[in-house]
């Protein structure tokens, strides 16, 4: 069952078949729709000529910028989010020589597989949670324990049409009201 990342066919593909891609969109997806962050990856490929770990970690942070705040803004913080995803190659870079694939594919069981996720700049313990459940829902990456350290609620991964989407977007809104509420 394919995720309906975006409205875009191309951007869908995309994330569906470049490692690089998901990472980054998984890292733009917060405070803006994830149909805006999900299309993120694929606008930044059109601008940059191709989505490549090594060039963006090695780019000029300042042009890198200017390629997010072009019209429209690739996120509503356009120059937070060149940071994060410029940080974010800059790891894969260094701890999986650019192969954002390598992340998961060669975790040994959930345990690394989370540790490998979390370790990479943007990702925090919701968001490695929600990267665990697409990669195993979405792409059959089951290490051995991975369920221990997936989303227990309806993310992203469970998206397959216009209603889940929404479903996923009624889940988060809930949690982030939750959360607010209790600090």
């Amino acid at each position: 069952m394919p995720i309906v990342w975006t409205d875009n066919a191309e951007a869908n593909k995309l994330l569906d078949t470049d490692p690089l891609a998901l990472l980054i969109g998984m890292v733009l997806d917060q405070q803006v729709k994830m149909e805006k962050a999900f299309g993120g990856p694929y606008e930044l490929k059109k601008r940059l000529g191709g989505l490549d770990a090594k060039k963006i970690a090695r780019m000029d942070p300042d042009k890198l910028d200017a390629v997010f705040r072009e019209r429209p803004a690739l996120h509503r913080f356009p120059g937070n989010m060149a940071r994060r995803v410029q940080a974010m190659t800059q790891a894969v870079v260094k701890d999986y020589g650019g192969d954002a694939g390598a992340v998961w594919r060669d975790a040994k069981d959930g345990e690394d597989l989370a540790e490998r996720i979390s370790a990479l700049p943007g990702f925090g313990e919701m968001k490695t949670k929600i990267l665990i459940s697409v990669l195993a829902k979405k792409f059959g990456v089951k290490p051995k324990g991975w369920e221990k350290h997936a989303a227990n609620w309806h993310t992203v991964a469970d998206v397959d049409s216009p209603e889940t989407m929404l479903q996923a977007r009624v889940v988060k809104r809930e949690m982030k009201a939750a959360a607010k509420t209790a600090k």
